[in-house]
């Protein structure tokens, strides 16, 4: 029977936020509303939070998460969630549930769960939702999207896709991708194999490098905006958000 590892990849040496896992959002460590967030879903059989910091995993620990650590030297959260993987080998469906998501919407972590479920040729699926921010078209941090008419990505960028050389192309849409990925277990351990294209190392986007490879990714349209935390601004916006629900 198909089986679904959930992972929070949690690093504390971010060099614009130090710490940032266990930063306090609305009295609990940022890390601790991902991990929640996964409690609610149905599709998912286990959850491990993978970190490189003892601080991190006993705090993980003592609100009750299966907390794993592992080598500090991966260049990438995915590398990370791949030692994890090893661990758990009866699992062939992997979620990427960033750390720094505490809104993510636990639909959608199904979703992801179902659609790799359901089509056993898939070797990665992500999502994207429609960005109608005017002032976040052209932010680098915010990573656009474009799909071609199956719904599988064509290209992800910091930069502004598609390009309006016209404004009057009807059903023109920028897409905000969300980074959250699920993987088929043998895809996953394939691709932390590869080298960084030239792709990649250009735009600093890991999913690249599925792309120059040949892979399918399918992304998943979606109506959740909710926002990440990268700076500690943005910890007490979210913070904010959540007090105020």
């Amino acid at each position: 029977m198909s089986s679904c590892l959930a992972v929070i990849p949690a690093r504390w040496a971010s060099s614009r936020f130090p710490g940032k896992p266990l930063e306090l959002i609305a009295g609990k460590p940022l890390v601790q509303h991902v991990w929640e967030r996964c409690q609610e879903c149905s599709q998912l059989d286990a959850v491990v939070i993978a970190t490189d910091d003892e601080r991190i995993r006993a705090a993980a620990l003592s609100f009750g998460a299966d907390a794993r650590l592992t080598r500090s030297d991966h260049p990438s959260g995915t590398d990370r969630i791949a030692e994890i993987t090893a661990m758990f080998p009866s699992h062939d469906r992997i979620l990427n549930v960033q750390g720094d998501e505490p809104l993510i919407s636990p639909a959608l972590i199904d979703r992801l769960a179902l659609t790799l479920r359901e089509q056993p040729d898939l070797p990665m699926v992500t999502a994207a939702n429609p960005l109608e921010d005017e002032a976040l078209l052209d932010d680098p941090n915010v990573v656009k999207a474009v799909l071609n008419l199956a719904g599988d990505a064509l290209y992800f960028s910091r930069s502004r896709i598609p390009f309006p050389r016209t404004r009057n192309v009807p059903g023109l849409q920028t897409l905000r991708h969300k980074g959250i990925y699920g993987y088929r277990r043998e895809f996953l351990l394939r691709f932390v194999g590869w080298p960084p294209g030239i792709l990649e190392q250009t735009e600093g986007l890991e999913q690249l490098r599925a792309l120059e490879n040949g892979a399918r990714i399918r992304v998943l349209l979606t109506s959740d905006d909710s926002p990440g935390v990268d700076t500690p601004e943005q910890a007490r916006i979210v913070s904010a958000l959540i007090n105020a629900a």
